[in-house]
């Protein structure tokens, strides 16, 4: 990103032109990035608490007045009978880089002995997937697409989620590539597809079993590549032979022919690009779900040339030094962790599963989990606690801010600097600041700083500044990061991880498993105790499964993020939100069903709990799914609610991952 600056105000934001990847132009939610830099709501100095918690009643106060606080607080808890692992640190993807994200914060919080956090939010499943499988999360190279002969967009809304990847898509349609999106939302970006495959959410697995089958027996594989370089094949074709077409149709949603015609595109494309997201490991069964569909190159040796493979995230092809950001070194010998999944089992039910003393601190940053952590009801009734003491890093009131004890004021990617990894493409990225920080704003590893210091602590880790740790986290081994320098940084902006363009990871094989290959049956997941071949893991809440359950809420609920919204990010953008109000897309056979029709109100709800919106009827969504395009922050939700109301606070198989669109619901009229 370019910025602009005039008289010490950026004036604009542009994609920058000379980039291989981003050529020039940025989503629609970051192009609004000034009017969220200088929004009339943007916190400008510390805030203290004045009215009841969940009130928003704040006052202006010194930073000063908020750090001493904040320290005597904390340390009269690190000294208490409860001691250090009563302190939560709460964070995630708010600000990606690794400066601002995964290095002062990590630092004091070791230091002082807090608990540890499980950051499993958005996409431990579908890792743990990858990596039984292919070894890490380490896909194919975007950039290869133009070579591909077909494209299968598997449970990712590209135009949305990854616009940057979309002229690769086009140019390898220009080439002759059939485009296909397979997902139960016909979404933007399959409206621009050649097909789209409405499959049945959380049944991605039993698909790619169908084709496995179809495959085999046609005699479609690459003989030579699973020789090479796969192990397990004997016991992956028995697996297949149990998943016919006819079998996985009715659980699929997907016609047999559909399933046949599909499978033999992929056996006889010489370069299928699979491009698999985040939702479809959103469900009980989502890690294997990844890890099925990520046999599928291998068995047909996609991966052999440009435009081949499956890209989950390109995030493990980088090799910085995160040893270095995060000085794990510094923990003080055995430390309980919580898996941010379950924060409200942590604050209501320490005893529930989280052990260890009650949580009696929270800071938060980098996130906003009163609103975009599942089962919002628990969450909220433990951030009313009076007993807990929560800090909240923001640039904005958010919900979590309104139950805070303490706001403090962070800056924005214009204001600080930073390093960033990228988890569709292979550059890195140096974030210098553009402009001083807005009022008394400061950077979060600033901020830790300040607080550790008025603690009384005292160590040179935490008396780096952001230049040093940057350096220190291009400080690698890897033979990916040479030439990835801050010099050559601060020069370009961006560099190149050094790898081939379009990099093959694994066309020579090469994987980073155990074996050295491609594992179709894994010994790590058979010593788990999971089952060591791929297979179909049903959702937690399939109807198949738990027929009663079913028969109460029989729509499966996706709450995909809002194509203006980066989950609960840039939702106060008023030329974003555009006056909207929370939608659910209903399929019109559903909606008639229930006496529903376009533009009604109508109330979204399971035991967990319900939130209100206006119903959109049409054929966007296959007949049994409702979509609930998210995350809204609840206060200006006019209900006051929103999706995460009805989501669980269960995990999936493997990664210890959400379920967020593992949630039967039933909607109705709100009269």
């Amino acid at each position: 990103m370019l910025v602009t600056v005039e008289r010490d105000r950026a004036t604009r934001v542009q994609g920058d032109p000379d980039h291989p990847f981003t050529q020039g132009f940025l989503c629609a939610k970051v192009n609004r990035y000034l009017e969220r830099t200088y929004h009339k709501d943007r916190l400008t100095t510390p805030l203290r608490r004045v009215g009841p918690k969940g009130s928003g009643k704040f006052e202006p106060a010194t930073w000063e007045e908020a750090l001493t606080d904040i320290a005597a607080r904390l340390n009269a808890i690190r000294s208490s009978e409860f001691g250090p692992q009563a302190i939560l640190p709460y964070s995630y993807a708010g600000t990606m880089g690794y400066v601002q994200g995964e290095s002062v914060d990590r630092r004091f919080f070791h230091l002082i002995g807090a608990s540890l956090l499980d950051r499993t939010i958005c996409a431990t499943a579908g890792a743990a997937g990858m990596q039984m499988t292919v070894g890490a999360n380490m896909g194919a190279d975007g950039e290869g697409l133009p070579w591909s002969d077909l494209v299968l967009l598997w449970g990712t809304n590209t135009l949305t989620a990854n616009p940057h990847l979309w002229p690769y898509v086009r140019k390898a349609r220009d080439n002759g590539a059939t485009v296909i999106c397979i997902d139960p939302i016909r979404t933007r970006t399959a409206e621009q597809c050649d097909e789209w495959i409405g499959i049945r959410p959380g049944t991605d697995a039993a698909l790619a079993l169908a084709m496995m089958h179809v495959i085999f027996a046609e005699g479609l594989e690459d003989a030579d590549y699973i020789e090479r370089h796969t192990i397990g094949i004997a016991q992956l074709r028995a697996r297949a032979a149990e998943w016919s077409p006819a079998r996985a149709a009715p659980i699929t949603g997907i016609p047999e022919e559909v399933i046949v015609s599909l499978a033999r595109r992929f056996g006889r494309a010489k370069s299928a690009f699979l491009r698999i997201n985040y939702g479809l490991q959103r469900h009980g069964g989502g890690a294997m779900a990844v890890r099925t569909i990520a046999c599928l190159p291998a068995v047909c040796g996609h991966w052999r040339r440009p435009g081949g493979g499956v890209q989950l995230s390109t995030s493990r092809t980088f090799q910085f030094n995160k040893d270095n950001l995060a000085r794990p070194d510094l923990i003080p010998g055995p430390v309980r962790t919580i898996n941010m999944i379950r924060l409200g089992d942590a604050l209501n039910l320490p005893d529930a599963g989280v052990g260890g003393p009650p949580v009696k601190a929270m800071i938060v940053y980098n996130s906003n989990p009163a609103a975009v952590a599942p089962d919002r009801n628990a969450v909220v009734r433990g951030l009313a606690r009076e007993d807990l003491f929560t800090v909240v890093l923001e640039h904005f009131q958010t919900d979590t801010a309104d139950w805070a004890d303490w706001v403090l004021p962070a800056t924005t990617q214009l204001e600080h600097w930073d390093i960033h990894f990228s988890y569709g493409h292979l550059y890195a990225t140096l974030n210098r600041p553009s402009i001083a920080p807005i009022g008394e704003s400061k950077p979060n590893s600033e901020i830790f700083r300040l607080i550790a210091a008025r603690m009384g602590l005292d160590h040179p880790a935490l008396r780096e500044d952001d230049v040093t740790i940057i350096r220190g986290a291009l400080d690698s081994p890897g033979e990916r990061m040479k030439g990835v320098t801050f010099e050559a940084l601060a020069e370009h902006g961006w560099v190149r991880l050094n790898v081939p363009k379009p990099f093959l990871p694994y066309a020579d094989g090469g994987f980073l498993t155990p074996s050295g290959k491609c594992e179709f049956y894994s010994e790590r997941m058979a010593a788990m105790g999971l089952d060591p071949v791929p297979n179909f893991t049903p959702p937690h809440e399939f109807p198949e499964t738990t027929p009663e359950l079913a028969a109460r809420f029989p729509l499966a609920l996706i709450s995909s993020p809002r194509h203006q919204f980066l989950n609960s990010t840039f939702v106060n953008v008023e030329s974003l939100r555009r006056n909207a109000e929370p939608e659910i897309v209903m399929n019109v056979a559903d909606a008639s069903a229930r006496g529903i029709v376009e533009g009604m109100r109508v109330v979204v709800g399971n035991d967990r709990g319900f939130f209100t919106g206006v119903a959109r009827v049409g054929e966007a969504v296959r007949e049994g799914v409702a979509n609930a395009p998210s995350v809204w922050w609840t206060k200006l939700a006019p209900d006051g609610k929103n999706a995460n109301d009805t989501t669980s606070q269960r995990l999936t198989d493997m990664g210890a991952g959400p379920v967020f669109y593992d949630n039967l619901v039933e909607i109705r009229p709100a009269d």
